[in-house]
């Protein structure tokens, strides 16, 4: 959803590679002469194993079949922040919500024809006011509860490896993670860094291919969410992947996408998924009364597209 340009005028550092079921794009000046590679190896191998449900022996997949296991501090942090945006969306983000992405055909398991009876039975067992932690323990009130943090790990995972460049001293960087992004300093222009919208259209597939707009940002976190690339079709009627977890149903309003600036990548993650269960209004109230929060949405007027931007989203012209 976001294609990321820089030119290597000053020769910054690039590492590219694959972690948590997507790719990811880091630019950095070398202010140290180490290559990096290992390093941002071995902390994306770390978040997998301890938040990735793609991997079964990760520490959320073990909590997830109840089995009894040491929950280090990046799950700990990504839980409790988690239920916090929980509470601030009014249950609207809910990493709870695996069973309804199985359901619908989103997560680990094949569709299954979805009735209102199926829905009301799940529904019994999502909410993150039904899971907390208590002594070192994950403790569920209904044993059926699973977590799948993908709606905000990969946002965490850019903040992490930011947090470990600061240690080391490097100045200007750009972390992406499946499209979620932290960055800081300026590219290696010596300006801001340039962060592409794409054009939240069915078939755009490719970043960068077609950008709606492109973006001026530093020290910030930045995410995407949209319907345009994960839907299907069925008797003539289109079923996003946003599930809203309230009603256990794939969302029907005009928002497109939703691209969020906030002061971490961890929370505009899961600030854009948010906004794409609730809509436009919704959304649009929110960001008028928490003005630390930027955004750059897409909706649809009829045939045509359009945007509101809040006034902190510097556009390139």
């Amino acid at each position: 959803m976001i294609s990321v340009g820089c030119t290597k005028e000053m020769e910054y550092k690039t590492i590219d590679g694959f972690a948590q079921g997507t790719t990811f794009h880091i630019a950095y000046s070398p202010d140290i002469p180490d290559s990096l590679e290992n390093f941002v190896n071995e902390i994306l191998n770390r978040i997998d194993t301890s938040l990735s449900v793609y991997n079964d022996s990760s520490i959320i997949s073990k909590l997830n079949r109840g089995e009894s296991v040491e929950m280090d501090s990046l799950f700990i942090n990504v839980f409790n922040r988690s239920k916090e945006i929980y509470e601030i969306s009014n249950g609207a983000f809910d990493i709870s919500g695996a069973p309804l992405f199985d359901a619908w055909g989103f997560g680990f398991k094949n569709r299954i024809h979805v009735t209102q009876r199926d829905i009301d039975s799940i529904l019994t067992f999502v909410g993150m006011d039904k899971v907390k932690i208590e002594n070192g323990v994950l403790v569920k009130r209904d044993k059926r509860l699973s977590l799948n943090a993908n709606a905000i790990a990969q946002g965490y995972s850019s903040d992490v490896i930011a947090g470990e460049f600061d240690k080391l001293g490097i100045k200007n960087y750009l972390i992406e993670v499946g499209g979620e992004i932290y960055c800081k300093g300026v590219n290696s222009k010596g300006k801001n860094w340039t962060i592409g919208i794409d054009k939240p259209i069915d078939g755009n597939m490719i970043k960068g291919e077609n950008l709606q707009d492109r973006l001026s940002l530093t020290g910030k976190g930045l995410a995407t969410s949209g319907n345009y690339r994960k839907f299907y079709e069925e008797g003539g009627e289109k079923y996003s992947h946003t599930i809203d977890p309230k009603t256990g149903y794939p969302v029907k309003h005009s928002l497109l996408s939703a691209t969020v600036i906030a002061d971490d990548a961890m929370t505009a993650d899961a600030l854009a998924t948010f906004f794409m269960v609730v809509g436009l209004d919704k959304t649009k109230e929110f960001l008028g009364k928490n003005t630390g929060i930027d955004a750059y949405l897409v909706y649809a007027d009829g045939e045509k597209f359009k945007v509101y931007k809040t006034k902190g989203v510097n556009i390139i012209k």
